[in-house]
């Protein structure tokens, strides 16, 4: 990824020198917020947290996958807490986001989520549910399927763009 010299100053900054997000192994924004960066993984062409205002609570487990690209402001998160006691979690399965998928600006993904491939996840949306087919457009709150994506030509589109 190309990201500009003020960028890599400020990443440099934040997450070598103020220990920001320190244990995440590539750039990120320095408004992001990634939680136990440890049980975040990522595919190729993938990096969570470049895009501003992003928060990530890892907890559960998050897998990314191959060049999906995660908008600013979104919030994936995979762990919850307890209604009645705010101080214990809630263990839950992990999100999963499939390979080239987008995440719109200030989306919200919620523990145990399962997007399949070519999932474009509108703006503002909410996504409290698995949709692990792929190939389709989805948007609202609770999001919903807005619309299919024709498989075809996701991989034709994909093969231009990440040959």
């Amino acid at each position: 990824m190309n990201y500009s010299k003020s960028f890599r100053l400020l990443d440099f900054i934040f997450r070598k020198l103020l220990r920001q997000n320190a244990g995440v192994s590539y750039p990120v924004h320095y408004t992001a917020t990634i939680h136990n960066p440890s049980k975040l993984r990522i595919g190729i062409g993938t990096f969570p947290g470049d895009s501003p205002g992003v928060y990530i609570n890892a907890d559960n487990g998050i897998e990314v996958g191959d060049f999906t690209n995660i908008g600013p402001n979104v919030g994936l998160i995979s762990a919850n807490h307890d209604f009645l006691d705010n101080d214990r979690r809630v263990a839950a399965p992990p999100i999963i986001l499939g390979k080239c998928c987008w995440i719109g600006m200030s989306a919200v993904i919620l523990p145990g989520v399962h997007l399949g491939d070519f999932t474009i996840v509108g703006a503002g949306a909410v996504v409290t549910k698995s949709f692990p087919e792929g190939y389709q457009v989805l948007g609202g709150n609770p999001a919903r399927v807005l619309k299919q994506l024709e498989p075809a030509a996701c991989h034709v589109a994909a093969q231009r763009k990440y040959q």
